[in-house]
């Protein structure tokens, strides 16, 4: 009986182990601000977002880029813009990139961590510990 239960325990260990590396970031993310959609993807050996819709985009689809401090950038369209790339690690966290956000026009430092299957959580900082973090859900 006690044999038959650590059996069935260690079976079940496994099988949570086995899920939570099944996990990927890969997919579409609802963001907290202005309804936004942004699309992750491996790039190269790691992985990177861009933006696809939210209510600024649908708006106005051609949007620009006109908040980037790089003068020459302020022509490239919001629609499809990566906005973090460069984070690598995993399989639950990935740190080491930047995240671009177009309402300021800066880059930061970023990470993502994969909370669970429908949380992503992207941080970008100045300088530790300046640092935000916004939480996305799945989009399934």
């Amino acid at each position: 009986m006690i044999r038959t239960a650590l059996v069935l325990a260690a079976g079940l260990t496994l099988a949570s182990a086995a899920a939570a590396f099944a996990a990927s970031p890969v997919g579409d993310w609802r963001t907290p601000t202005k309804n936004g959609l942004v699309h992750v993807s491996e790039c190269g050996d790691g992985l990177c977002g861009k933006l696809v819709d939210g209510d600024d985009l649908r708006a106005h689809p051609d949007a620009k880029d006109v908040r980037n401090q790089d003068p020459k950038l302020r022509d490239r369209p919001l629609k499809g813009l990566t906005i973090f790339y460069d984070v690598k690690g995993g399989p639950t966290e990935w740190t080491g990139g930047s995240v671009y956000n177009p309402e300021d026009g800066k880059t930061y430092h970023g990470s993502i961590k994969l909370v669970d299957d429908n949380t992503l959580q992207l941080t970008g900082c100045v300088i530790a510990p300046f640092c935000k973090t916004q939480t996305w859900t799945r989009v399934k």
